[in-house]
């Protein structure tokens, strides 16, 4: 069992930068790949991001990629996403999960570890 909490989220302008954390309990953390989600109001849940459980390899959704960064730190039990030049379509709850399938795993369904999200606002 593994519970995740996000933290992070906020209030910012387009340009600006976000690091969400994501800290889960439990000592088998190192051995989940982990994942950030986010949903808008009234859509789905959507893949943003996704690391390996040893941090060495991630993919990310086309419309983050060179602006978001993925990663963690298993001595502290943390997932991160470091968002840059962010835009108004960033704007969403973002979730973090856990998975024992593959890392690339995208689909919501894959992932059985979820945290209660961080909401992110980037408006002007």
């Amino acid at each position: 069992q593994v519970q995740l909490v996000e933290s992070g989220g906020g209030l910012v302008q387009p340009g600006d930068s976000l690091r969400l954390s994501c800290t889960a309990s439990g000592r088998t953390f190192s051995s989940y790949n982990m994942g950030w989600f986010r949903q808008v109001l009234g859509k789905e849940r959507e893949f943003v991001s996704s690391i390996k459980w040893s941090g060495d390899a991630t993919t990310y959704t086309d419309s983050v990629k060179g602006r978001f960064t993925i990663s963690r730190d298993n001595a502290k039990n943390t997932v991160y996403l470091q968002m840059n030049s962010l835009k108004p379509e960033d704007t969403a709850i973002y979730y973090c999960a856990a998975t024992s399938r593959i890392w690339t795993t995208r689909s919501v369904s894959g992932y059985y570890y979820w945290g209660q999200g961080t909401q992110v606002i980037v408006s002007s």
